[in-house]
Order: structure tokens, then sequence, then C-alpha cells
């Protein structure tokens, strides 16, 4: 038995099936990724999963045991981190996570643990209106973390952050299963999912489309390598395998099914030094299933 059994989950909210017959399971001590466009059922299925709502149908069983009705045995093992996190206010950062622990009988010192685990301990004495986005978020995630639970969800942990704020909280959360504790992330960012997952869903309007590895999902795609050679197309019109060639401002951009054949040509030439590889993405994927148009 995994950490997580979902069979036939199905939520609606008047016409629109939010969530559509889903069905997965997450494995103990498993990174586990929900991907989707925005309204695709990502916050419901997890929401239904932790034991906040209440599904039409289907079952889900969490560390063995129903999350619905609201059951006060799973509370301790789990922790959540919700889209938008409320603290209590004008409460320092200490007093916050001294809070939570309070709330679980967890000693005070376990907090200030977390505190420093997750870089806030120059910011204890901080209220939390006053921390930055970053800051606050690597706050509810210890908050969430405090009473040491089996399974953790994070629902889009570093949405709306700067760049060195998101790679500084993907250490963070890459540590968080080191000591066999079972992971669910949702998120918009491909790259996050594709770093951090051991296994990545693909939702798109309340359906489940894709489920796999990152790796194993971009394989899938068998989509061409772009190989951009600096210079220009002098002396590359014998290379083998090109599907097509074609002069950017980069460069000269090779696409081939057969990447190896090409760059042992382009090392004869002499025309390796510069050049960059691009394979498919996780996005890719994300982009060939659920498709461009533009979502509200």
């Amino acid at each position: 038995m995994g950490a997580i059994e979902v069979s036939g989950l199905t939520m609606a909210y008047g016409e629109v099936r939010a969530v559509d017959d889903v069905s997965f399971e997450v494995a103990d001590g498993e990174f586990f990724g929900i991907i989707g466009p925005n309204g695709a059922g990502k916050t419901t299925t997890l929401e239904i999963i932790e034991g906040l709502r209440r599904p039409d149908s289907g079952e889900v069983l969490l560390l063995g045991e129903r999350p619905w009705p609201r059951n006060p045995g799973l509370l301790p093992r789990i922790g959540v981190q919700l889209q938008a996190s409320s603290f209590f206010e004008r409460l320092t950062a200490r007093e916050q996570i001294h809070t939570f622990a309070s709330l679980y009988d967890v000693p005070r010192t376990v907090g200030d643990e977390w505190l420093e685990r997750v870089g806030l301990v120059d910011k204890a004495d901080t209220r939390v209106e006053d921390l930055s986005g970053g800051q606050h978020k690597r706050l509810s995630i210890a908050c969430a973390l405090v009473h040491d639970p089996e399974v953790v969800f994070l629902d889009e942990p570093t949405a709306a952050l700067d760049p060195q704020a998101r790679r500084n909280l993907w250490d963070l959360l890459s540590g968080l299963n080191d000591s066999g504790r079972t992971v669910v992330l949702t998120t918009h960012y491909m790259d996050e999912a594709e770093v951090l997952c051991d296994r990545v869903a693909i939702l798109d309007q309340g359906r489940l489309l894709q489920l796999d590895s990152p790796q194993a999902l971009v394989r899938g795609l068998r989509r061409s390598t772009r190989i951009t050679v600096p210079g220009d197309a002098a002396g590359l019109g014998g290379v083998p395998h090109v599907e097509r060639l074609e002069q950017t401002r980069d460069g000269v951009e090779i696409t081939s099914a057969q990447p190896g054949a090409v760059l042992d040509a382009l090392a004869g030439l002499g025309r390796l030094h510069g050049i960059s590889v691009t394979s498919g993405t996780l996005e890719d994927v994300f982009l060939e299933v659920t498709g461009r148009e533009y979502r509200a």
C-alpha cells in the first residue's frame, strides 16, 4: 500500500467537473508532482486528498485511512502548505512557529531548529507582514513541517517568487523527502517539477492525461534535437541525418532525430566549439498534451 491511493475521484461545481474520474497512487517516500493549466483541478484534487473537501464520488486513502469525513487521527501525520498561507497577525516569525509547534505539543526548540533549516534565524524577531515573499513561503513550509509529518502537501509553494528565491526554495524542497517523507507538490513551473519530482501527473480540465517520471515523459515525445552551431552554414551541407538546417541570429540551427551522428560529423569538421544542444523538456510535453491556447 502506498502513502496515497486515489480511485475514480470526481467533483463538480455546477456543470463544471473540476475533477473527472482521476486515479493514481503515490508511493511512500516519493516526491510526486501535479501539474496543469489554470483550472485544471490541481488544488481541488489536493484539497480532497487532504480531507478539506468531500468528493462527489471516488475514494481516497491517505496513509491507509479515509481523510473524509475529517479524520483527526490523520492531522498529526500530514503537513499542509496552502496556496495562500495565513498567519496570526502581528506575531514574529519565531512566535508564529512556536504557536504552530504548541498546537502539536512540539517543543519550542524544534520550532527554532526549523527556523534555522529554512534560513530565517536572522528574521526570527521580524513580524510576518514585514517578511519578503520568499521568506514568507519558507516560514509557511517550516510551520507545515514543525511536527515532522509523514506526508507533506505543497500547493504552488514558489508562485510569484523571483528566480533567486525560487532556486533557494528548491534547495529546501529537494531535501524534504531525504528521510523517507512523502511530498506532493502542485506547480505551474515545469522546470521545478522536472528538477524536484520523481513522477509527475498532468491534469487538464479535471482529467489525468499523463503520469510518469519527467524523464520518461520527455522520452515519449520522440522530439528531434536542436543543435545550434556558431557561424554560417558553409560546409554543413554534408552533415548526415539533418531534418532541417536554418540560419538564425545565433548561428545555424540543425534539427535531427539522430544528434549523435550529427555531433560526430561536426567534430570532424572542427565545428564543436560554442555549440548548444537542446532536446525536449517537460514544458514541451506539457504543451503537447494540454495545447497552447490561452487559459484565463
